[in-house]
């Protein structure tokens, strides 16, 4: 029998996203920065950790922090730039995955379920390149979670902060869970709380010996999803708040790459892990883009737009191919990025390879079955396995 794959959804969440921003951009790195409101009655919004020694905490109004922390630097808040910055963030975990829901400015959930293939080391090996490529581009560091439901990803995200990276494997929960207070289940705040410590609920495990009629009588609706959550219980999926407008990959190199036939057989991989993705969505698009980073940091991106949609790997690789026959590599390549832009549902493919295209659909639907069995490593073409021995 087929085992079912384990659905994967990600929580990240940047650190004192306001502070760490104005950290970056003022200089303030490793001083007690507070962001919020400083005429009248001001609170704070964000805060570094730096700050948080002092006892200070969002939603803390700016007289008493003040009061905890005079050493502090007071800043009012510049939402144009948190936006801006967010959006740069979020651009980011669009090239993971085309399922990304956002929760605010600094947090969102991404449905990573099938990309795990794409990476040897599956869902960890996406979250430190997400982890990684912020770190690198945006100079800010996030905390991220990963778990099998958006309430557990979301918890997860939040055991180790700041930078943290933590992974709730399926069944490792029950354990987790237990002798956690209740507070630490989605909706329960202080009133919840009071009303389950009257009746001796203190611990999500308190939770689990109540039968659930129990808690509707004392919780209404909510008290069958509490019970549901203490079990770690959570069906809710990413929802996108726009559709994807572009499907892409790149990888940064640790050697810079000069010779075609490398270029080659990284655009093929780049190629396979887009169409993968563009597939599991259910979408084609008509613009494939490649990125070329050099070694001196300049970037630039070339595109050519196709008459119909394509999502096969072979496709997007010659179209790649025929893109970079125009660029000139006159310095080592430190990244290569693929994106497939102008999408639409379907699997339309280009008329150019009409004659060829009716078997590479049913071929690619058998490996796109096999990968989803065994993992994306089951199968690997010549040119990348030979690039791969000759390394």
């Amino acid at each position: 029998m087929e085992q079912k794959r384990s659905r994967w959804i990600l929580h990240s969440d940047a650190d004192c996203f306001y502070a760490a921003i104005e950290q970056r951009d003022r200089g303030y790195h490793g001083k007690p920065v507070i962001v919020g409101g400083l005429e009248g009655r001001g609170v704070v919004a964000t805060c570094s950790y730096e700050a948080r020694r002092f006892g200070v905490h969002s939603a803390m109004s700016m007289r008493e922090a003040k009061q905890r922390c005079p050493q502090g630097i007071f800043l009012s808040p510049d939402m144009r730039k948190y936006a801006y910055v967010s959006e740069q963030i979020r651009q980011i975990y669009e090239s993971f995955s085309p399922l990304v829901e956002p929760l605010s400015l600094d947090e969102c959930f991404m449905d990573l379920t099938g990309m795990e293939l794409l990476y040897p080391g599956g869902v960890a090996d996406i979250a430190c390149r997400i982890k990684d490529q912020i770190r690198k581009e945006i100079n800010i560091t996030v905390s991220i979670g990963v778990s099998h439901n958006k309430f557990l990803a979301k918890l997860a995200s939040d055991l180790k902060k700041p930078d943290g990276l933590v992974i709730i494997k399926p069944g490792e929960e029950i354990d987790l869970l237990a002798p956690m207070p209740v507070t630490k289940l989605w909706g329960v705040g202080e009133a919840t709380a009071r009303s389950l410590k009257h009746i001796g609920v203190k611990t999500v495990a308190d939770v689990r010996t109540l039968d659930s009629t129990v808690l509707e009588r004392l919780l209404g609706k909510y008290g069958a999803e509490l019970f549901k959550l203490a079990w770690g219980k959570d069906d809710r999926p990413v929802v996108p708040d726009r559709e994807a407008k572009s499907i892409g990959s790149e990888n940064t190199f640790l050697q810079d790459i000069w010779s075609k036939e490398n270029i080659e057989a990284e655009l093929l991989a780049l190629a396979e892990k887009t169409g993968w993705r563009l597939r599991q969505a259910g979408l084609s698009g008509r613009t494939v883009t490649v990125k070329i980073r050099y070694s001196s940091f300049h970037t630039i991106t070339r595109s050519l737009t196709l008459q119909t949609p394509v999502n096969l790997d072979e496709v997007i690789y010659e179209t790649a191919k025929m893109i970079m026959e125009k660029v000139p590599i006159q310095e080592g390549v430190r990244l290569l990025g693929i994106t497939v832009s102008h999408l639409s549902e379907g699997c339309n493919q280009l008329d150019l390879f009409n004659e060829v295209n009716e078997k590479r659909e049913k071929v690619t639907a058998v490996v796109d079955q096999l990968k989803g069995r065994f993992g994306h490593s089951i199968i690997m073409r010549g040119k990348l396995l030979e690039q791969r021995t000759n390394k």
